[in-house]
């Protein structure tokens, strides 16, 4: 028959410890097209002109497709409901039952309204609040109004970023079109242009922002320890923050990008087709910044950008644009270290010198029934086992939980031994 042997609260004991693993997400995982994955949820118009996009993208680390797939983030822009690019939106108003409006050569407005209010819904605790880099001692300028949202999953946030070790590479400027303008040499190729910087990245330009010198400041909000990301070559410039906790980088797209530079190329619309300067649009998109089409000729990043494109060409452009190109695809996008806290109970299991040396088993016994010993000549004969299981019970010796030793380890009377069991959750 088993032995028991009963376990008191002093033996035991509660600890916590920490796991970290290192996270590296390579450029070509984010500005691949078969890495990201769209949901097309949003529909405007009707037939050939309407308008179909995604809320947010997912990245993967490979093919989408495949089953081996893992998601490490999800990528997605939105607008501060009372930040200047909204309020300064053609068409801009509020109806009677307080429903944002806007003019039909906008697209996705309340969409890009609604994510900000959820981002801060969740990490400021209000809807209404305003993400701003710094955190805290703002000032009017350093307001997040058009921002880059990026909350990465917890297979690889696990229960939270490190902080001190995120760091992310990222283009500041897209490929110079230089279209800008209605006059001299755009207008002499007014039919025949076909520069676009809504698709093609910059062979320079990048740089590193990273959350150093976090850990000298832990700053706190409602969605847990926040930090202010700065760009590395100058630690006082800025540019978003990161929320260990949540696993969620929030950049303000004023900051890390070239808001006022030219944007030139075609982006989805809510239009039938149509001809400008003799050139055709297809239905369902529309020219901007092209010198064939004097309304936006001299359209920018932001706000024209951000206001006139779905959530999909914006977040197709920045991933395929900002964060590299084709001629260091392999180079790292975004690192972080992250955090599994393991928390653990000891129960620390006793066997003194003269308990657990029989046992059980028929082959312990001889033929005749008697105990094997150490050795039959001694004049001190004692028995002996090998422990190789160790069994915890509860109070109606049901078995809860079963530890196994990496090797045999030998028991008996001259022998008082502690093994300690470690449960981890």
């Amino acid at each position: 028959m088993p032995v028991y042997k009963g376990i008191g609260p002093k033996d035991i004991k509660t600890a916590r410890s920490f796991l970290n693993q290192l996270v590296d997400i390579v450029q070509e995982s984010v500005s691949g097209s078969n890495t990201r994955k769209s949901y097309e949820v949003f529909v405007s118009g009707s037939g050939a002109a309407s308008l179909t996009s995604s809320i947010f993208q997912t990245v993967f680390d490979q093919d989408f497709t495949l089953a081996t797939a893992n998601e490490m983030f999800d990528i997605t822009v939105g607008l501060f409901a009372s930040g200047g690019i909204v309020t300064g939106s053609p068409g801009y108003s509020t109806d009677t039952a307080g429903k944002l409006t806007f003019s039909s050569n906008t697209a996705m407005m309340r969409e890009k309204v609604q994510v900000y209010n959820q981002m801060a819904q969740t990490l400021l605790g209000s809807a209404n609040s305003q993400f701003s880099s710094p955190f805290t001692n703002a000032a009017v300028t350093d307001n997040i109004d058009a921002a880059l949202f990026l909350p990465f999953k917890r297979l690889f946030s696990r229960d939270g970023i490190k902080p001190e070790t995120f760091a992310m590479k990222i283009f500041a400027s897209a490929a110079l079109d230089g279209s800008r303008g209605t006059t001299g040499y755009e207008a002499t190729i007014l039919n025949s242009y076909t520069g676009t910087n809504v698709t093609k990245a910059a062979a320079s330009g990048s740089f590193v922002i990273t959350d150093a010198g976090a850990g000298a400041t832990p700053q706190f909000s409602y969605g847990g320890t926040v930090a202010n990301l700065v760009n590395a070559a100058n630690t006082n410039s800025k540019v978003g923050l990161i929320f260990y906790d949540y696993g969620v980088v929030v950049l303000d797209m004023k900051k890390v990008f070239f808001a006022d530079q030219h944007m030139s190329g075609t982006i989805s619309a809510a239009t039938a087709s149509t001809t400008i300067g003799g050139v055709i649009t297809a239905a369902g998109t529309t020219f901007m910044g092209r010198t064939w089409d004097s309304s936006n000729v001299s359209a920018s990043f932001i706000p024209d950008f951000v206001v006139s494109a779905s959530i999909d060409d914006i977040v197709n452009h920045v991933a395929s644009v900002r964060f590299g190109n084709a001629s260091n695809s392999n180079d790292t996008a975004v690192t972080f270290q992250n955090v599994t806290t393991i928390n653990s109970t000891l129960v620390f299991c006793e066997a003194a010198a003269d308990e657990f040396n029989y046992s059980s088993n028929p082959s312990f016994t001889d033929s005749d029934g008697r105990i094997l010993v150490i050795d039959q000549n001694s004049t001190t004969q004692g028995s002996f086992t090998f422990i190789t299981t160790i069994g915890l019970y509860d109070a109606a010796d049901n078995l809860l939980a079963v530890a196994k030793l990496s090797r045999p380890v030998e028991k008996n009377y001259t022998k008082k031994l502690s093994f300690r069991v470690r449960l981890d959750y």
